[in-house]
């Protein structure tokens, strides 16, 4: 493990989402911990999109937009909300110069799949409908997302292509969760990784998918074909388990024809570029920046 990363372990809390609501007390806590990111270049603006039930985003608008991304937090599908990833959000939003659409989806157990996946999908089609008003071209939308947030992006990527919905130019999938199975090395190895360890994950998996089998728009990883997707930048954690449905992921992508990057950290853990005073985390944070300016370039 990078010595950087290695010397915060100690100080995480217990949050094992077996309590939801306790445990989003504490993502609560960790996140306005995090440094505030400087928000000055941008309009920062809250809205309700008209769905049913209406959907919460936060817009972050620079002066002159680079294209649009609709992105989604992290969290297990349990935890996390536009609160939380505001640092992340108006990250990326300078970063790239695009507006970010950060979705506020439902959470589960108490909205179970296809819930938070109906929500992005609701806010993927406002976001094309709306780019004359957003000042981009609809051409130009990416999504993407962090951990559960990557699930929703490879969700919402496969079924833009299936109802033919709005054009999704490029798709970033950052340490994303993928497959409900767990039966990857990564998976049965890493039982007791920072953070993120096999059991947390069946826990989130069991309160996304409620009552459901998983289908492909629940676990990606299951769906039989990827032709057809939208280009993918791909980045997973050495000490995750995770890391190597994301990396077979790519694999299958390029098989089937779609331009992927793949990006693996040496060294890290899921969620660790949080600890933003690291230098891998910095360079991380760049990479997923420069990943989605490359993207939305004219």
């Amino acid at each position: 493990m990078d010595p950087e990363l290695e010397a915060f372990v100690p100080l995480f809390p217990l949050c094992d989402w077996t309590d939801p609501i306790a445990d989003r007390k504490v993502y609560e806590e960790l996140a306005t911990a995090r440094p505030a990111q400087d928000t000055s270049d941008l309009l920062v603006e809250d809205r309700s999109l008209p769905a049913e039930p209406p959907v919460p985003v936060r817009l972050y608008r620079p002066h002159r937009p680079q294209g649009a991304v609709v992105w989604m937090h992290g969290g297990g599908h349990v935890v996390g909300d536009l609160d939380t990833e505001d640092g992340w959000a108006a990250r990326i939003a300078v970063a790239t110069g695009a507006v970010v659409v950060s979705v506020g989806y439902r959470l589960s157990p108490e909205h179970p799949y296809p819930a938070a996946l109906d929500d992005v999908w609701a806010a993927l089609g406002w976001t094309a409908e709306h780019a004359a008003e957003l000042g981009v071209d609809p051409a130009r939308i990416a999504v993407g997302g962090h951990s559960a947030g990557a699930n929703l992006a490879a969700a919402v990527s496969l079924r833009a292509r299936d109802e033919q919905g709005p054009a999704i130019r490029f798709q970033l999938l950052n340490e994303p969760g993928l497959d409900d199975r767990q039966e990857t090395w990564s998976q049965r190895q890493f039982t007791d990784t920072p953070w993120l360890t096999r059991d947390k994950l069946r826990a989130s998996w069991r309160h996304y998918l409620g009552a459901q089998p998983a289908t492909a728009y629940a676990a990606p990883a299951r769906a039989a074909d990827l032709s057809g997707l939208p280009p993918a930048y791909i980045a997973t954690a050495e000490l995750d388990p995770n890391r190597d449905e994301g990396i077979e992921y790519a694999l299958r992508l390029l098989r089937a024809g779609v331009s992927v990057e793949l990006h693996q950290w040496p060294g890290t853990f899921h969620g660790s570029q949080a600890i933003l005073s690291a230098e891998v985390s910095q360079r991380q944070i760049t990479d997923v920046g420069a990943a989605l300016r490359r993207a939305l370039a004219p």
